[in-house]
């Protein structure tokens, strides 16, 4: 469709980017550790690191890699939640020239097993916490080291000390494991300061990233993003916030997990490019503890999902901070509800701005304005460099208005999935990624989600779409988080399903029920009601109705 959103871009946003103004994220890097020099680039556990010092941590652990023989393009796996280690495995992988493929610390030896051998990876570097996962399947996945870092490998003496052992013999945190093949995180660097670093001449085209899909129809597959996909996606967001930014001055809060693709992009990556201060929240699950490190820092940019917003709003204390500097809190990986995002504004006085990405598009595809000044509703307009269109069952593009699957075209999206071409050429058509979403399109180019294609419910042939259902009970002041999910119905093929957690114990299935019927038509009103104490999430917090689909 014509890029009628290109009219709605704030002042200072350009309609196109250059995907090829960085030949590669190593540069980025390069250039960001040279003119931020003495900035914090990152704090865990109130350590923080500099520009400096990662620099000097990432080329030590890059040559740590080249040492023990691994080679440009090697794929090297990181299973670790958000810790000072991260950045340094990270930048020290790509460093090296080779390929980062994330893993999910909470994978089972099953679905680990299948990362590390559709990835074909290498190496594996991996917090203690979860190594006797991968000692389960060790001697069916041949690597040629395992790197093991402890929870404080990256403080200072005796904090490190004292955290490691609390985590270990006090709290009993890691089960014991035995490995011939690994090697102490610490040691590796020491090695490595030791080594030779080789710089290789990175391409747009080499890998940058092996991302794996969350699996939700079959096994996960790994999106395979290039360093051009990923500058390009840089570019794309620092055009979008750049009038926003002071560079080397933001301070963000970083609480998705970094081996996620939205906090890999939209934390990690781009406020290196910024010069900003990652703030690595480790357990962001520990919302009192949480809240109370919010409270040492003054933030300028937060992101995070629905229910992690939610979840801060109905935490004591956090109504009590400072906002005044907050510019952007950015929320993606869901919907973000409007009584969520109403509290959210009122409290802080900020928009909670919605975004939609996808991993196989490195993420970022649309986000809502800067300069709004309220929720829209929407996931906002398509970033620079982006062509969206909406197509009906036989791909035929559908006009402005009506909803259909969304299409996406542009420099970051990924160029098919690693060993898939089946997959790949079933999710890119000419150059299109078919996202699997439901959207609609309004005449400004703001564009809605209406639902996942395979999340639908069909009541009596109506399509109803969960999103709506959620939005409304979750404006319930008893309710604190709610699902919709679809059931088998015997006179209408399948009836609506509300699963809840309440806010207030005297919330009743009645009351849900007279709610949904002033607020929706009659055939998308819940026929059923459920109670519990949560809901099955994510890793990033993200409510799984695909789990409780399974259940019934």
């Amino acid at each position: 469709m014509e890029r009628i959103w290109q009219k709605r871009y704030p002042k200072g946003v350009p309609n196109e980017i250059d995907a090829d103004h960085y030949a590669s994220l190593v540069e980025i890097f390069d250039e960001s550790v040279e003119k931020y020099k003495d900035k914090v680039a990152y704090v865990n556990m109130d350590h923080e690191m500099s520009f400096n010092e990662l620099d000097k941590q990432t080329r030590d652990f890059a040559a740590y890699l080249q040492s023990i023989g691994l080679k440009k393009g090697d794929p090297v796996a990181v299973m670790m939640p958000n810790l000072l280690q991260y950045p340094v495995a990270l930048f020290g992988i790509l460093r090296a020239g080779m390929t980062v493929v994330n893993v999910n610390p909470l994978y089972t030896a099953r679905e680990l097993k299948h990362q590390l051998a559709d990835s074909n990876s290498k190496a594996l570097v991996i917090l203690k916490n979860f190594a006797h996962t991968y000692e389960k399947i060790k001697d069916d996945v041949k690597l040629d080291k395992v790197i093991l870092t402890g929870i404080g490998d990256m403080l200072p003496v005796p904090k490190r000390w004292i955290v490691n052992f609390v985590v270990k013999y006090i709290k009993k945190m890691v089960p014991a494991y035995k490995l011939s093949n690994g090697v102490d995180f610490r040691d590796a660097l020491k090695k490595g300061a030791n080594a030779e670093f080789e710089k290789h001449e990175m391409k747009g085209e080499d890998l940058a990233f092996l991302q794996y899909t969350g699996g939700t129809t079959g096994p996960s597959k790994g999106a395979m993003l290039t360093h051009r996909n990923m500058v390009a996606n840089l570019e794309q967001v620092s055009a979008v916030i750049a009038p926003m930014m002071n560079d080397g001055e933001e301070v963000v809060i970083t609480a998705l997990p970094l081996y996620h693709i939205f906090a890999l992009t939209a934390n990690c990556l781009t406020f290196m490019k910024h010069g900003g201060k990652n703030v690595l929240i480790t357990n962001p699950r520990d919302m009192p503890a949480f809240v109370k490190e919010l409270g040492k820092h003054q933030f300028s940019v937060i992101s995070g999902v629905n229910t992690l917003f939610n979840g801060l709003l109905n935490t004591p204390g956090f109504k009590d901070l400072d906002f005044k500097s907050l510019k952007i809190a950015l929320g993606g990986g869901m919907a973000v509800q409007k009584p969520v995002a109403d509290r959210w504004e009122k409290l802080t006085k900020s928009p909670l701005l919605e975004a939609y990405g996808l991993t196989e598009c490195a993420p970022a595809v649309t986000t809502n304005p800067y300069d709004i000044e309220h929720y829209t509703g929407s996931i906002g307009i398509p970033v620079p460099s982006t062509d969206i269109m909406i197509v009906d069952e036989d791909g035929k593009e559908l006009p402005i208005g009506e909803p259909g699957e969304m299409w996406v075209k542009g420099p970051q999206v990924m160029p098919g999935y690693l060993g898939r071409p089946d997959a790949t050429a079933e999710s890119i058509k000419d150059g299109w990624f078919a996202t699997g979403d439901m959207a609609v399109a309004d005449e400004d180019g703001f564009f809605r989600i209406v639902d996942r294609k395979k999340d639908m419910i069909l009541v009596s042939g109506f399509n109803v779409y969960p999103n709506e259902i959620e939005e409304v009970v979750a404006s319930h002041e008893k309710v604190l988080e709610v699902a919709a999910i679809g059931v088998p119905h015997e006179s209408s093929g399948e009836a609506v399903k509300v699963v809840l957690v309440k806010k207030d114990p005297s919330l009743t299935e009645k009351e849900v029920i007279e709610f949904c019927r002033e607020n929706l038509t009659a055939y998308k009103v819940p026929k059923l009601v459920e109670f519990r104490d949560e809901l099955p999430k994510t890793n990033v917090g993200k409510i799984l109705r695909r789990e409780l689909r399974e259940e019934e």
